[in-house]
């Protein structure tokens, strides 16, 4: 276990650097863990963050790389729900690491 500072509070993350407590997740913490994976984040990537979001609280899940593509381009548009649109937008791995940079667990299938 580890931890990050934002805005003088000290939030705990696990080994990978998820955050343990989802109720710590702030814009201002996105802002920080999109800097350490070195993401600049910008509207397409606030409207996957905040749609991966959305998704959670409805399912109690991180989806896998696969269910989010799909998942996106019913919400957003065939444009938008497609891996390589996504991996523009999170090189490391668009369900891997926006997760990680929206508060929410690693989702499960992910090495």
């Amino acid at each position: 276990m580890g931890s990050i500072e934002i805005n003088g509070k000290s939030l705990e993350t696990d080994e990978e650097g998820y955050l343990v407590n989802l109720s710590d997740w702030t814009e201002d913490t996105a802002q920080f863990l999109a800097q350490q994976e070195n993401v600049e984040l910008g509207p397409n990537h606030w409207e996957v963050i905040n749609f991966l979001r959305e998704y959670y609280t409805e399912y109690q899940i991180a989806p896998a790389v696969r269910v989010l593509t799909k998942a996106i381009g019913k919400k957003l548009g065939p444009d938008k729900g497609n891996s390589q649109y996504l991996y523009e937008l999170f090189p490391y791995g668009p369900a891997k690491q926006a997760c990680k940079i929206a508060g929410l667990p690693k989702p499960t299938g992910c090495v």
